[in-house]
């Protein structure tokens, strides 16, 4: 499951390299016991929630949910692609990465593009400095507020007039040109090329690691278009990019504690020119989902900013909606609607950064947000109107990941409508409250099995002697388990980081490792899990027997009646 590297081999690595030696070097951990722990480096906290398992090499916060192996840390923590992160770890280890099949199949070289994004990235730099047509740049610049080190800070340069600046000084080959072609630094057109950016701020846009992989420029005088964007290239696509992301994130050892995501270069500059570093801006493009899995773990809370006109609603729903599929509750979503006719940079200006701040807290949560747009469309005084608000809202209810999230807007679905809540069972009320909420948050036997075999995959031993019946139930967990189960018993010696890692390329990894890290398994001991794993299957072997005892006699009824049960007629009495 791990693409053309053999997983024999990301077994080996995991085991040659200790995570622990992996996240100390970039995180200070102190030993608690059988593990270690740490203030953890994904989100602003106080006191240590983030651990890491020498014997399951695996690490888990249990503030930010973040969690993984030494592959998946150095992935989100450096911000590396997957191969990337195989390739780190195997200089740790001193080993060559291997290739299934014995031919090393690379993919093509960015390195020149990296390397001419940054060339150019120099000469617009200088040319703000130096270039005599860049005092309209730097006029325009300062009329925004702006001071010569936020300049330097985010790399504004400045792109001079006419057509070959850049082509005069980068193209000198035909291999060059092609390559200026290929980053979108140069265009064509019947068969003449062009610098794409002329007479222009420039903005560098970087990914996660600091490299430049493009540039936004803002024209300087009434030429259209106002803002021009890269097009999309081997190293840029606009619906994954955060302008400002590599800016905010930098010198911060902790992790953010918001993201703004607002709409302009501008706007994300003037608010750091006031001391607020947290804002990131889309690239001309909707808030996609590719936006938001990256923005999921880079802070606890996150605060949209939109024109507070119908045009600025209309985005914010769409956000919205973008939103919901990713809506777990790990995460605090809220949207800012600001007065009309301002944005982020003429607020911030005009009410300085407290201002702006008091309304960010001011912001609407998204559970609100949500209600307050569909009670909008229906009349909440009457019995008709209410009843209309349940097929508005369930489709969408429907689209948040299963969880105390999506219970919370269910419950306050039914408030709204009017219906009543159903009495907690007597079982539940006899418990305490936080055992209550802990019976709440218990996955299905199925999944519940799946993530005590994944914290402890020595309980595959104990499979032999329970029932077998499970393995006819008729859902995809069952595949799941029997699968694992088979990785377990080929491999009996995989921790449970590695374990996990052979799921990488599985379309339910994300699940899966969800599950390995429950708040339910902070309960059950090593002794207890035996037990627990026991009665999990038989409970769901029992589940099947069940069923199929039902449906045997559903079959039995059929035969007997000869006719579909369903039938009316079936019923009539005959007495």
């Amino acid at each position: 499951m791990a693409g053309k590297i053999p997983p024999e081999f990301i077994d080996d690595l995991l085991t040659r390299v200790d995570i622990v030696d992996v996240i100390g070097a970039r995180v200070q951990l102190r030993k608690a016991g059988k593990e270690f722990q740490a203030r953890c480096p994904f989100h602003e906290e106080k006191t240590p929630s983030f651990t890491v398992s020498p014997a399951k090499q695996f690490y888990h916060c249990f503030g930010c949910g973040a969690h993984g192996t030494a592959i998946g840390f150095l992935m989100e923590h450096d911000g590396l692609p997957f191969r990337e992160a195989i390739d780190e770890l195997a200089r740790l280890a001193g080993v060559e990465v291997p290739i299934e099949g014995g031919e090393q199949v690379r993919g093509p070289d960015h390195g020149p593009l990296f390397a001419l994004l940054d060339e150019a990235d120099g000469l617009f730099r200088r040319q703000l400095r130096e270039h005599p047509q860049a005092a309209r740049a730097i006029d325009y610049l300062k009329s925004r507020g702006l001071s010569g080190e936020i300049a330097a800070r985010y790399g504004i340069g400045f792109a001079p007039g006419g057509g070959d600046f850049l082509l005069s000084r980068l193209g000198r080959t035909p291999e060059r040109c092609r390559q200026l072609v290929d980053c979108g630094l140069i265009g064509e057109q019947d068969g003449r090329r062009y610098d794409r950016f002329r007479d222009r701020i420039i903005f560098p846009i970087r990914d996660r690691r600091g490299r430049v992989i493009g540039f936004g420029g803002r024209i300087l005088g009434d030429g259209r278009p106002k803002y021009l964007n890269s097009p999309e290239t081997p190293l840029f696509h606009k619906g994954r990019e955060l302008y400002g992301l590599f800016e905010a994130q930098r010198g911060v050892r902790r992790g953010l504690e918001r993201v703004l995501v607002v709409e302009g270069y501008l706007d994300v500059i003037a608010l750091a020119q006031h001391g607020i570093d947290c804002a990131v801006a889309t690239l001309g493009t909707a808030t996609t989902a590719d936006h938001l899995q990256r923005l999921s773990r880079t802070a606890p809370e996150l605060v949209f900013c939109f024109d507070g006109d119908r045009a600025g609603r209309d985005a914010a729903w769409k956000a919205l909606e973008t939103t919901l599929p990713l809506a777990s509750g790990s995460q605090t979503q809220r949207f800012l609607f600001l007065p009309e006719g301002e944005d982020p940079d003429t607020l911030v200006r005009k009410e300085g950064a407290e201002g702006f701040l008091a309304r960010v807290e001011q912001a609407t949560p998204l559970s609100q947000f949500l209600f307050d747009q569909l009670t909008a469309q229906v009349d909440m005084t009457t019995i008709d109107g209410r009843a209309r608000l349940a097929p508005l809202a369930r489709p969408l209810i429907e689209r948040v990941p299963a969880g105390v999230f999506r219970d919370l807007l269910e419950q306050r679905l039914n408030e709204l409508v009017g219906l009543e809540r159903r009495a907690p069972s007597p079982r539940r009320t006899s418990r305490a409250p936080h055992q209550g909420a802990l019976e709440q948050q218990r996955p299905s036997r199925t999944a519940w099995a799946i993530a005590l075999l994944l914290n402890h995959p020595s309980l595959m031993a104990r499979v032999d002697e329970l029932p077998t019946d499970w393995r006819r139930a008729s859902n995809q967990g069952v595949g799941i388990l029997v699968e694992l189960l088979e990785t377990i018993r080929q491999h009996p010696t995989l921790s449970k980081g590695a374990l996990i890692e052979r799921w990488r390329d599985h379309p339910h990894f994300d699940y899966l490792q969800r599950l390995s890290v429950h708040p339910f398994l902070r309960h059950v001991t090593e002794e207890g899990a035996g037990p627990e794993f026991d009665g999990a299957l038989e409970r769901l072997s029992a589940e099947v027997r069940k069923r199929e005892w039902l449906r045997s006699l559903d079959d039995k009824l059929r035969a007997r009646v000869g006719r579909d049960p369903d039938d009316p007629r079936t019923h009539r009495d005959d007495s």
